[in-house]
């Protein structure tokens, strides 16, 4: 599979129904069309964890790769997508002032308890037609 170039590339818990309710929700405020989608699970998302020396043991939530290989994962990287949606979302890119250490603890504990939250399911959800464009490994 040929990487889109100039997208940005959310890699996501597929099973995780706050993950997907997340990535839906990029999805509806991403006018500008800047980002792709693949779940940690498959086995593209596996390639591009494993390529960069992520541990996605560590890191079982969301990652998002830029188009020229940089990476950010937790906090940092649920703030980088914040900057490009539409609307006032791009205002709490000021949270990255906070040292990263103390952001990844709350998204940690978010992260350790979202199944427990909002549930999971066995497999990942299947897009829609008019969101298949946006996934890379449906």
């Amino acid at each position: 599979m040929t990487l889109p170039e100039d997208k940005k590339i959310v890699l996501f818990d597929g099973v995780c129904n706050f993950c997907n309710a997340s990535v839906r929700f990029i999805m509806e405020r991403d006018k500008k069309d800047l980002y792709r989608f693949a779940s940690l699970q498959s086995d593209l998302g596996k390639k591009m964890t494993a390529e960069r020396g992520i541990d996605s043991s560590k890191v079982d939530s969301i990652i998002v790769i830029e188009p020229r290989h940089a990476y950010y994962i937790k906090s940092t990287a649920a703030l980088e997508i914040c900057k490009d949606l539409n609307g006032l979302y791009p205002a709490l890119s000021l949270f990255l002032f906070i040292p990263e250490s103390f952001r990844d603890l709350v998204y940690d504990y978010i992260a350790k308890n979202r199944y427990q939250w909002f549930g999971k399911t066995e497999t990942c959800p299947m897009p829609s037609k008019e969101e298949q464009s946006r996934f890379l490994d449906t």
